[in-house]
């Protein structure tokens, strides 16, 4: 009898050292730091030890793995936040603050009215407002984009009428850009615009590092009735090298509830409608 006690138990005990090592929760913790990391701008390994309950030597593998795929600048003792200039993939911005993207995509998406047309920007925003389209049951709408990744999520879905624009692949955000999306967009109208960007300053405006989907995100400026700008608390006083517009040339912005007090004020001020998540 005890020795089949020990056994449950041994097997109870390894059932859960197999949970702790399950995909999912590897890749939870990983986004988890790229959080933490996100807030503090650097953090050491002993820290993230402590925190998580693990070893020095997992957070170790965590950091090297995510330096990897360009997620962080890793140092000696542990990791430092990208240069806000730094271009990164859209695989590592799916995992930077991943719920505040959620909400604000609800949020966008609860806009939307039925019959409308819709031009959705690339990004990792934008694509948590596809997501939220594909679950709309009681409208019809068209969406015109030219992310790749968006296209992916709205292509099957009955009650949308999907329109490309052409142009050249961008790896880094599975987007097309150039002269022939620009002219793709020539004899069309959008009532909204739900815009992504990178960096965020009103003084400055909106920003992003790519000079030429900049171009194109300023055409799309111009045939949208509105335009909402979606974009999450850490974009705020980020500085990029592209001007995609002043803050006056958009009518909402829609990020969540840490963005800073004064830089909200100073946006409403300014007539921008700020929709807080």
């Amino acid at each position: 009898m005890k020795k089949i006690t020990r056994a449950v138990k041994t097997a109870s005990v390894a059932k859960k050292a197999a949970a702790r090592k399950s995909p999912l929760l590897l890749e939870e913790r990983r986004r988890q730091i790229i959080d933490r990391l996100e807030a503090a701008g650097r953090i050491t390994v002993d820290e993230l030890a402590r925190h998580f309950g693990t070893s020095a030597v997992t957070i170790r593998t965590d950091l090297n793995e995510l330096a990897a795929t360009g997620a962080l600048m890793r140092t000696h003792r542990g990791a430092i936040v990208r240069r806000d200039n730094d271009d990164l993939s859209i695989a590592i911005k799916e995992t930077l603050r991943h719920a505040e993207k959620e909400r604000i995509g609800a949020a966008a998406a609860a806009m939307i009215e039925d019959g409308e047309t819709i031009i959705l920007d690339s990004g990792t925003t934008t694509a948590e407002i596809a997501k939220q389209i594909r679950l709309m049951k009681d409208k019809s709408i068209n969406v015109i984009t030219h992310a790749l990744n968006i296209a992916v999520l709205l292509a099957n879905v009955p009650h949308v009428q999907l329109i490309m624009l052409g142009g050249i692949l961008r790896t880094e955000s599975h987007s097309l850009f150039g002269p022939m999306a620009e002219r793709s967009l020539e004899g069309l109208r959008a009532h909204r615009l739900f815009l992504g960007v990178d960096g965020l300053d009103p003084a400055i405006g909106l920003m992003t590092p790519h000079l030429a989907e900049a171009q194109l995100n300023t055409r799309m400026i111009s045939v949208a009735s509105q335009v909402v700008a979606v974009a999450d608390s850490t974009k705020f006083a980020r500085r990029n090298v592209s001007v995609i517009a002043t803050v006056d040339e958009i009518n909402v912005l829609i990020t969540d509830r840490e963005a800073s007090a004064a830089t909200v004020k100073d946006l409403r001020r300014r007539g921008v409608e700020v929709i807080l998540v």
